[in-house]
């Protein structure tokens, strides 16, 4: 008997493949590591209209995004395309192309969050530096700091704040785009943040970020909390997710000096390292499964 395998997407497989990878096994799937730039369209006759490295004569059962690689347009719409096409075969894609689309670019993100009314930073995307530069001196000049992020990314790389005029200059782009937040002070004191993890439209477990300094990100060496989260974040962490589509996802919220929940980030490839290192479940699993039933 063929046991059925499923393709997890991924260029480092590290902790949190193999994580995955042990869960669908326990399950009784097999998994590979796979990277989205070793996929080709093959559209000929008699032949799988997908070529993927492990996957020469069936296509997957499901695939399990754990990362898209960077490059060209071009390149990123060309992986993406992949995951659309397996969709429309009808795999499993988790999470699928779409939701990837909605959330992997901050702009779009905030415009969501913003038109569906949920409380979210002031955000400007710009492509003019001189306007850029002249939005960030009128936030200084009221008193706000502003936070300069790249476009894409994660794990707090390429952000920086702006406190005073002389750091104006130093704005970060990506590519000619400018992606400039306000930056909200939480309530307490400190740096703190909220990571709550959803899957499946329910809040699977909550930890508080505390920062060295104003980056709340665990990759920066911010330490973890396991806390119970209220019903109000509980509700706001499903409600977006479910507006960007997602699986699954790592909901980052800030509790502000009024008490209002301001929604800074929605991860659809989030970590749970440092989560699972404070709770008592298996993230990983969690994802297995649900997974595992969308196959069903």
């Amino acid at each position: 008997m063929t046991i059925p395998k499923i393709a997890i997407f991924t260029d480092d497989a590290g902790w949190h493949g193999k994580q995955l990878q042990q869960e669908f096994k326990t399950l009784g799937y097999d998994s590979v590591f796979v990277s989205l730039t070793q996929c080709r369209f093959n559209l000929e006759n008699q032949t799988l209209p997908i070529f993927i490295p492990e996957f020469e004569t069936h296509l997957p059962v499901a695939a399990f995004v754990r990362g898209v690689p960077g490059g060209s347009l071009e390149e990123v719409v060309l992986y993406l395309d992949f995951l659309h096409a397996l969709k429309i075969l009808g795999i499993p894609v988790y999470n699928d192309a779409r939701a990837l689309e909605l959330s992997v670019d901050k702009a779009m993100t905030s415009f969501l969050l913003h038109q569906a009314g949920f409380a979210t930073p002031p955000t400007w995307v710009l492509r003019d530096r001189e306007m850029a530069l002249n939005l960030v001196k009128n936030e200084l000049s009221q008193g706000n700091f502003v936070i300069s992020k790249p476009l894409f990314g994660s794990q707090g790389e390429g952000i920086r704040r702006i406190e005073k005029p002389t750091d104006v200059p130093w704005i970060t782009s990506s590519n000619g785009v400018y992606y400039l937040q306000r930056f909200v002070k939480c309530a307490g004191e400190g740096f703190s943040d909220y990571r709550v993890f959803v899957i499946h439209g329910e809040v699977v477990a909550t930890m508080r970020r505390r920062g060295k300094s104003w980056l709340n990100n665990v990759a920066k060496g911010a330490s973890c909390e396991r806390v119970e989260p209220t019903l109000a974040m509980q509700n706001l962490a499903i409600q977006v997710t479910k507006l960007l589509q997602m699986a699954y996802a790592g909901v980052d919220i800030l509790e502000d000096c009024d008490g209002n929940l301001n929604v800074i980030e929605i991860n659809s490839v989030p970590a749970w390292k440092g989560l699972e290192s404070v709770c008592d479940i298996s993230i990983a699993k969690l994802l297995a499964q649900d997974l595992i039933a969308k196959i069903a």
